[in-house]
């Protein structure tokens, strides 16, 4: 052991070669940097205490590459899988020339500036070298003459490699020229890595020597503990301290980044530009070199790559919330051949290259996912409440509507900017704390972690992944900080997912996403091996995380269900919809305890993109979504938010559906609809505990044929009630709201009601909320008040159907309240604006009325207000 307590080990690398043939591995040169440092905080925004990760010993700072601007990749350019032997004329495809050679300018600039760094840390393993060597011929040595050189072999020669590559490459960034040549500074340096090979193979023996000098020599030992690395010109930090271990590392971690960077570089160049064939030969020469390195490499020095001596290759990455210590923590999670990863981002200064924290890593060998009676031990997972998130999208909407505003009035960059800044902090949380459904995973010595996940079908993606990789002959094995810090270091340059998933992260340019109604009919699918009880779930994404909408019936026993159900599910700026295909499962032994939920077996599941342009037409567009062998066939067509604003009243004066509210009660001589009542009293009798009542679409073709049935007034209606499926009678209820003629808190208040639920002040919100009410017809305020109470009746049951008092505002706000066509006209300008200004308000009225104490229509037309409010 080291006299300060530090264990050296030498690194056993990775399989050099690979890493950069392997057409899998992503060259990431130019790096994704997230505007806020959303990583370093927990649920409630407190900084989180940064430790060692489990199971690993206290690692070094190092700071891996520079900060790069503008931050893009390789993959996220089309490609970057190698060169391709036969190029188009020109450029790659769908790279434009300007932009080509001012995206080479780019990937050189960030090139520069890496190499800056790696020479100030050159400078700083030299720095000591000549006292040590001055020191050597006298009375009292720190190091013989030969330990010196075993340690420091190479370094000088590497050093004026590179400062000589820096000094010839940088002037011709600096005073740029599209047509400027530095392919043969490339092929030079290319050339001149038989150096690096000399450094390879004295590697191990180079460390292995400073551990022993470092615990026979406290002098040593200091000086190896805390060397100073000059930071780039530009920095405000004008030092940092490495310990020599990592610094020794350096030129192995380098020895691949001018290869990496030659994809970059290539990709952006033209074929006819004079650099492209000497960059080709230059990436030529390196791809033989690291490949004659992998030839050589002892295999049990290939152990730290996975224990087999395979190349460890990231298969799966992306951000999910984590539950550690009672609070909510997102996490970035790398799922490599042989190991799950669990990261966060380094809170790092301004100007400083950000990192990841390795919290914890399991070995695949190690990693069981837990029963169902060990669910059942498991602590139950409380839902962040729901007034909370739907206040979280309200500020997210207003900010949004704040940015657009200030964008049209061409205001200030910087007051832009603080809004996005406070619309990512919402999002961020509102990310952080809405997912719940629990995936939990186990170390085989015991420990368990829990992440929460807002979709099945993410959870399913994640376990197949897990599961795949574990049909391998895979090995437990223990990590050293030098390999823990060398994983970590990776993840950074191998992500595939970079940015928090929120919309402040999009470009100006991107898709905002589809606000309105989107229609799917799900006809069937083939493909299954066996009979069963099959039914499919729709999710959309809403707010960055997604949500199941709709939900066919159960096709039992059969090997080709035929579904030929239409759902219509409202999109919240969304852009992807999911299909998956369940097995049922009728065994209620098997109940996950997290969620009180049957888990039925997903049979397969697929995504597709809801492509504006391919979606906004009046037409239905069919499509087949493969997934595991199964093929489910589909169509669908979508309605802007502001087409499905417009009600169509009724010619027929004697049906219901689009037939005014009073005309309705004064023909059945009723004051609450009779269809209100009936569709109120079959879903209390049958559908009050199901889940998801009213948020779970009806099939189309049911919920038309009882609006059918109603405008009829036809006799079976009790009959045919009581064979529906409950959620097209919940659906049917909603139509009918939706197709009354005008919305049923009137068009003609509505302006007050935005008014009134805006008001800070609780006395005077109270007054004016329950004024309005007064205001409307006896017949509106009636049917409302009989539907308040139900709702709340279904709130009861949350815990079993999911359906919060919160939850059911989402779903009536908007149909109960909306503005009238013309208002919409006059101040709103997209289907987006109308989402951002209006939505969240409609929401928070219904969710006012719902959470207020028992309304009686005699108490409310008794009691008179001492002040008038203009309606």
């Amino acid at each position: 052991m080291a006299a300060g307590g530090r264990r050296w080990r030498p690194l056993r690398y990775q399989s050099l070669a690979a890493l950069v043939e392997d057409s899998q591995w992503p060259f990431l040169f130019l790096v994704s940097d997230f505007s806020y440092g959303a990583d370093d905080y927990d649920a409630e925004g407190h900084e989180e205490q940064k430790g060692p990760p489990e199971g690993s010993e206290t690692m070094p700072y190092i700071d891996e590459s520079p900060t790069m601007s503008p931050q893009l990749s390789a993959r996220s350019q089309g490609g970057g899988d190698g060169i391709s032997p036969t190029r188009p004329e020109g450029l790659a495809p769908g790279v434009e020339a300007g932009k080509g050679l001012e995206m080479r300018k780019l990937v050189l600039s960030g090139f520069l500036a890496s190499e800056e760094i790696y020479i100030n840390q050159l400078e700083a393993l030299l720095l000591p070298m000549k006292p040590l060597k001055a020191t050597a011929t006298t009375s009292q040595p720190v190091l013989t003459i030969q330990q010196i050189e075993t340690i420091f072999y190479k370094i000088q020669d590497i050093y004026e490699i590179h400062k000589e590559f820096y000094d010839n490459l940088c002037p011709k960034v600096q005073q740029w020229d599209s047509q400027v040549t530095m392919g043969h500074l490339f092929q030079k340096l290319a050339s001149q890595l038989g150096v690096y090979k000399a450094f390879v193979d004295n590697y191990k023996v180079a460390l292995e020597t400073a551990e022993k000098c470092s615990q026979s020599n406290n002098q040593f030992q200091k000086i190896s503990e805390e060397l100073k690395v000059k930071g780039p010109k530009d920095s405000k930090d004008s030092h940092t301290s490495v310990t020599m271990e990592a610094l020794l590392y350096k030129p192995i971690d380098r020895v691949t980044r001018s290869t990496l960077v030659l994809h970059d570089l290539l990709k952006h160049t033209p074929v006819d530009h004079p650099d492209y064939p000497l960059l080709q030969d230059a990436l030529r020469i390196s791809q033989n070199f690291l490949s004659s390195i992998n030839e050589d490499i002892d295999p049990r020095r290939t152990a730290v790559t996975t224990p087999k001596g395979e190349t460890r290759q990231l298969v799966k990455d992306g951000f999910l919330v984590e539950m550690s210590e009672s609070s909510r923590k997102l996490r970035h999670v790398f799922l490599f051949t042989d190991v799950l990863l669990c990261a966060k981002l380094k809170k790092t200064s301004a100007g400083k290259h950000q990192q990841y924290d390795c919290k914890w890593y399991i070995p695949l060998a190690d990693l069981v996912f837990p029963s169902p009676e060990e669910s059942e031990a498991s602590p139950h997972v409380h839902p962040f409440p729901d007034h909370e998130l739907e206040d979280m999208k309200m500020k997210i909407s207003a900010l949004k509507s704040e940015i657009q505003k200030e964008k049209a009035n061409k205001g200030q960059s910087r007051a832009i900017e603080r809004l996005k800044k406070k619309m990512f902090e919402n999002e961020f949380l509102l990310l952080l704390n809405s997912p719940t459904i629990p995936f939990r995973i186990h170390n085989r010595n015991g420990k368990s972690y829990l992440f929460l996940l807002s979709s099945d079908y993410e959870r399913s993606e994640w376990r197949e992944a897990i599961q795949k990789l574990q049909k391998k002959d895979l090995q437990a094995f223990v990590l050293s900080s030098v390999e823990l810090q060398v994983l970590t270091g990776s993840c950074f340059k191998l992500r595939t997912v970079h940015n928090i998933p929120v919309t402040s992260n999009k470009d100006d340019d991107e898709s905002p996403g589809l606000y309105g109604f989107l229609h799917v009919i799900v006809h069937s699918a083939k493909g299954f091996k066996q009979s069963a009880n099959l039914y499919c779930t729709l999710e959309v994404d809403s707010f960055g995380y997604f949500v199941s909408k709709a939900k066919t019936r159960v096709f039992r026993d059969t090997t080709e269900p035929k579904w030929d159900e239409e759902f219509e599910i409202e999109l919240e700026g969304s852009q992807s919809l999911r299909i998956l295909c369940y097995e049922k499962c009728y065994d209620k032994t098997k109940v996950n305890k997290d969620n009180n939920e049957i888990v039925d077996k997903i049979m397969g599941k697929g995504q597709i993109q809801l492509d504006p342009q391919t979606v906004e037409t009046k037409n239905w567009h069919t499509d087949v979504i493969e997934m595991n062998g199964i093929k489910v066939e589909f169509s669908m067509k979508f309605t802007s938010r502001d087409m499905s604003l417009k009600r169509t009243p009724s010619k027929k004066q004697t049906g219901v559906f689009g037939v005014k509210i009073s005309v309705v009660t004064k023909r059945e001589r009723s004051k609450v609809p009779y269809i209100v009542r009936q569709c109120v009293e079959e879903v209390e009798k049958r559908g009050i505990e199901e889940v998801g009542i009213y948020r779970i679409s009806g099939v189309a073709t049911d919920i038309q044929a009882l609006k059918a049935v109603f405008d009829a007034n036809n006799k079976d209606i009790l009959l045919m009630l009581s064979d529906m499926d409950i959620n097209a009678i919940a659906g049917t209820l909603k139509l009918y709201f939706r197709e009354l003629p005008e919305p049923l808190l009137t068009d003609r208040l509505y302006p007050a009601f935005m008014e009134g639920i805006a008001l800070s002040d609780p006395a005077a919100k109270e007054n004016c909320m329950m004024h309005l009410l007064r205001s409307l017809p006896d017949p509106n305020l009636i049917t409302f008040l009989f539907l308040l109470e139900h709702l709340k009746r279904v709130a009861e049951k949350e815990p079993i159907n999911k359906m919060s008092l919160h939850n059911l505002a989402t779903v009536f706000g908007p149909t109960l309240l909306r503005p009238s066509e013309v208002e919409s006209k006059a101040h709103l300008t997209s289907a987006a604006d109308i989402w951002s200004h209006d939505v969240m308000a409609q929401v928070q009225v219904l969710l006012y009325y719902l959470q207020h104490p028992p309304i009686s229509f005699a108490e409310l037309k008794r009691n008179t207000l001492y002040f008038s409010t203009d309606v």
